[in-house]
């Protein structure tokens, strides 16, 4: 046995003790039924999550897409046009310097950073009227440097990049090339972890659903970036799912977006004569782990929809009802197939 496997053994002890046990002496038939179309009432009902915080979050998130645009204030780095009518000498193309100011004829060093246009071109207006009768002052914006937010973590180009009132959160994504990738037993895997990535704006961390905004498109989710934000792509840890039980050839291979259940057991020889009618999904790991059977003959039957997996899952099919829950998991986590599974290599399926 292997060192690495050793010391699997040597944590499983822990594993089946105090607050893991703690969490595992209800029936077996407290454990939710995951479906595809709703996992997450599932998840609402186990953790007790009350539906006031999910209606509060939406709440924000319809503020957030009836906001106003915020006006746009000039700033260090923005390059301007400014126009003084019937006094083209004093016209000009510039960048608004690093101190936020612009040198003007007559005037000198003129603070423009934080004015919006109508104030730049008031404030101008009002130096120059000493020297020139009646001026009319126009600024025009040729680009915008200031109007920036940052992305960093598991993109491929985490930075800060330019943004404008139509960036949305998906379109920064993709600006910072999507996933990063690390090559993973000899195959190139995205790293970013959707699920627990986050978007902060002036310290709130905004209520936003990565996998909704990105993968699905939601308009609710795919929020408009705001200048400051600072978006952090979570680094996905496991990139793997786990298939054991009664199966002929358990293993665990890599997790691919997309990855639904029944090919998964098909890739494992599909399920042995004496399986239960429903498999065991263990998602979020085993030091906090939450359990969902699938029914899995209703899939077949096309009762029910094809349940899709999450990177980290570990799919385990019992070999029967097993009435208390905690003498499942004790009869599951000690296997040695498990912790084979659990400790080896990854293996990459083609298809």
């Amino acid at each position: 046995m292997t060192k690495t496997q050793n010391f699997a053994l040597a944590l499983l002890p822990f594993l089946l003790a105090g607050c893991y046990l703690d969490r595992l002496t209800k029936s077996y038939s407290d454990v939710f039924e995951l479906k595809n179309e709703s996992e997450e009432s599932a998840i609402l009902e186990e953790t007790g999550h009350d539906v006031e915080t999910m209606a509060r979050n939406r709440k924000r998130l319809e503020e957030l897409a009836f906001e106003e645009e915020p006006v746009y204030r000039m700033n260090a780095g923005d390059e301007i046009e400014i126009r003084v009518y019937d006094h083209q000498d004093l016209g000009m193309v510039t960048r608004i310097g690093p101190d936020g100011n612009v040198g003007i004829a007559f005037m000198g060093q003129v603070k423009l950073s934080g004015m919006t246009i109508a104030e730049g071109a008031d404030t101008i207006r009002d130096g120059l009227a000493p020297y020139i009768k009646n001026p009319v002052v126009s600024i025009t914006v040729r680009s915008v440097q200031s109007e920036t937010a940052t992305i960093t973590g598991a993109c491929a180009k985490p930075g800060v990049y330019g943004i404008s009132n139509s960036t949305r959160l998906a379109d920064l994504y993709a600006i910072a090339g999507a996933s990063a990738e690390r090559l993973f037993d000899g195959v190139d895997v995205d790293v970013a972890d959707l699920e627990h990535s986050i978007i902060v704006r002036k310290g709130e961390v905004l209520p936003v659903d990565f996998i909704k905004a990105i993968n699905n498109g939601d308009a609710l989710h795919n929020i408009k970036v705001r200048r400051g934000d600072y978006v952090f792509i979570a680094q996905r840890m496991e990139s793997s799912v786990t298939i054991c039980g009664e199966v002929p050839h358990p293993h665990k291979r890599l997790y691919e977006p997309g990855m639904g259940l029944v090919e998964t057991l098909t890739e494992a020889g599909w399920m042995l004569d004496t399986h239960w009618k429903h498999v065991i999904i263990i998602r979020d790991g085993l030091s906090h782990p939450r359990l969902y059977k699938v029914d899995i003959d209703g899939i077949l039957a096309g009762k029910c929809k094809n349940v899709l997996l999450k990177s980290g899952d570990i799919v385990y099919v019992p070999k029967d009802d097993i009435s208390e829950y905690n003498v499942f998991v004790k009869k599951l986590l000690p296997t040695a197939q498990l912790i084979n599974m659990l400790t080896s290599r990854v293996t990459a399926f083609s298809h």
